[in-house]
């Protein structure tokens, strides 16, 4: 497979790097969906994976995520090869979207998108990963669910968080904001990827980080 996977058109001003989360590599479902959502409405998304799942995809043995420097370092490097901070936002899916978070203001990026935020791991709503969102820059746009165990509405508004952060609720929507209603699936995942698109043109037509 490619370095790389891109959606939406060549030649868009609006460019999305997109990583993918802890689990799961950057042709899932999820991020299938997501990334051609985003490109159909105009968004050039690319998406690449950090080096234990590119590993893990040569192998085929599953080993766990790298640590915390080397996923920035891969951010860094990822930017870097698509024109620096000025020519692109970034995010991604639970981990992957953690980490643009952290690598967001160093490399003056346009805005940030992420896709089921991990707040704190699943039933240890003590062990919090905010401290860095308190004091986030840069424009950033959190896609999250009312009941994602990873941080819940209710959780989640009761955080001492940057202004720049906002959100879009998906409600009902878990970690990967499914809802329990099979019949509001697609309903839930369009209002998703119509935020994420709104937000992104709108961060690179305001100048804003740049």
């Amino acid at each position: 497979m490619s370095l790389y996977l891109h959606d939406g058109p060549e030649d868009s001003r609006v460019v999305y790097l997109f990583a993918h989360g802890a689990g799961g590599a950057m042709d899932t479902p999820f991020m299938n969906i997501v990334a051609r959502g985003l490109g159909e409405r105009g968004v050039r998304v690319v998406r690449f994976e950090f080096p234990y799942m590119a590993a893990r995809r040569e192998s085929g043995k599953r080993g766990a995520p790298d640590r915390q420097p080397v996923l920035l370092e891969t951010w860094k490097r990822v930017i870097a090869e698509h024109g620096g901070g000025e020519r692109v936002a970034i995010g991604g899916k639970s981990m992957g979207g953690r980490m643009a978070t952290m690598a967001a203001d160093e490399a003056n990026v346009r805005g940030v998108v992420c896709f089921g935020y991990p707040f704190h791991p699943p039933g240890k709503p003590a062990q919090l990963r905010t401290a860095h969102l308190e004091e986030l820059r840069t424009p950033t746009l959190i896609v999250q669910g009312t009941r994602d165990e990873f941080g819940s509405r209710e959780e989640v508004e009761g955080y001492a968080l940057a202004p720049s952060i906002r959100f879009e609720w998906v409600v009902g929507g878990n970690h990967s904001l499914k809802v329990r209603s099979a019949s509001r699936a697609d309903e839930t995942g369009t209002i998703a990827v119509e935020a994420a698109a709104a937000f992104l043109k709108a961060v690179f037509a305001s100048g804003l980080n740049s």
